[in-house]
């Protein structure tokens, strides 16, 4: 077991290195291309949009085929719609390989599936917090990369550089999953899965009521943090002049706290609290961060704020996504973690298509006020789970 959750952190990571590069950069891309604030952000939920659709499915084929096929036919199209990215020359091109990633992007549920697999309930959340770290160190060292190899200045920002170390990756990981990560899916958990009756997103959404609690709250929370993630740049770039370089560090203060929440201090704290306390506390921090965020005027006072915003997101995601795991039993855990992850990805289609236009509209700050208001009900959802939780399938 040990093997097989370093071999999955080694895999998180460069995985999610290789998305994270490209995460400052699309909005500088699109800019460059001429797209207007309230056209960029819905090019980047383009990608969750497609991701939405897709999710579920991967989810289901991991179930069916085991995990290790899955995580390499997704890492394959990343590839490619890196590759589309590196030589884009106008907006539809640009549209076109966000599509495509998102379409592809089976990997993330199919690794959380995998973490269950190798882990015991009274360990899960640990076990979680394990691959969050992984995924949290891959968008640490992501963004300040990108942002490296793009330059500081926007105007001749390259974009080719971080596409073709993006490519790069996703091969490595492709490389790492066919020849050191063993499959933790049985042929016998297969069987089990053909012979239930198959249910769908909706099903399982009511079928489970704690399930569909989750879903709802971590729709609130991602749906900020995509608000934060898709109009971050624009916004630095008019209220401070910042080009990809220092957007990409600045965002390392989202990434850094929580990579530390994840990977140190839930490990610690989930056995004596409890995985629901410490997502209502990471939900309550994350909507403080965002309320200083819309009111930083300072370069320090933005960092503090991202700090913030980062330690709520480090102790809500993981504890959410174990609490989510515990609604599985062992042959459908693909796609319980899929539905999961259908939600996030639902916000992540609302967050940038409604981003742009509340910047344009009603000013640099409202995006993350508007999301510190959204995100605050899920601290009580998560707080009604207590009760439900009880009649949780182990």
């Amino acid at each position: 077991m040990n093997r097989q959750l370093g071999a999955l952190f080694l895999f998180s990571i460069i995985d999610t290195l290789g998305f994270g590069i490209l995460i400052p950069l699309v909005p500088y891309m699109a800019d460059r291309f001429g797209a207007p604030p309230a056209l960029i952000t819905p090019i980047l939920g383009s990608y969750s949009l497609c991701q939405l659709i897709a999710a579920p499915y991967w989810g289901r084929l991991s179930d069916r085929y085991g995990r290790r096929p899955i995580l390499m036919s997704s890492l394959a199209g990343a590839c490619l719609s890196y590759v589309i990215l590196g030589g884009a020359r106008n907006l539809w091109w640009l549209l076109a390989a966000r599509m495509l990633a998102g379409f592809m992007a089976g990997n993330i549920a199919a690794a959380f599936a995998y973490a269950s697999d190798v882990s015991v309930p009274e360990k899960r959340a640990a076990t979680m917090g394990l691959v969050g770290a992984a995924i949290g160190l891959g968008f640490t060292l992501g963004p300040p990369l990108g942002g490296l190899l793009a330059g500081a200045d926007a105007g001749r920002a390259n974009f080719v550089a971080p596409a073709a170390v993006s490519a790069g990756l996703s091969l490595l990981a492709i490389l790492l999953v066919r020849f050191v990560l063993p499959e933790s899916h049985t042929p016998q958990h297969r069987r089990e899965h053909r012979d239930e009756a198959r249910r769908g997103t909706i099903r399982l959404l009511r079928e489970r009521p704690p399930l569909a609690l989750l879903a709802a709250a971590t729709l609130l929370v991602t749906y900020s943090q995509a608000i934060l993630e898709s109009i971050f740049a624009i916004w630095a770039l008019h209220r401070y002049g910042l080009g990809p370089r220092a957007v990409g560090l600045l965002l390392f203060g989202v990434a850094l706290p929580a990579l530390l929440m994840q990977g140190v201090l839930v490990r610690l704290l989930a056995p004596r609290f409890g995985e629901i306390p410490l997502a209502v506390c990471g939900a309550l921090t994350y909507v403080l961060g965002l309320v200083a965020l819309g009111s930083a005027a300072t370069l320090g006072s933005t960092v503090a704020a991202l700090i913030m915003c980062g330690a709520g997101l480090g102790a809500y995601n993981p504890s959410a996504a174990a609490l989510a795991s515990q609604q599985a039993r062992g042959h459908e855990r693909g796609a319980v973690m899929g539905t999961y992850v259908a939600s996030a990805s639902l916000a992540r289609v609302i967050g940038p298509f409604t981003s742009g236009s509340i910047y344009a509209l009603l000013g640099p700050s409202a995006p993350f006020l508007v999301g510190a208001c959204v995100t605050l009900p899920a601290a009580w959802l998560i707080a009604r789970l207590r009760r439900d939780l009880r009649r949780t399938p182990r």
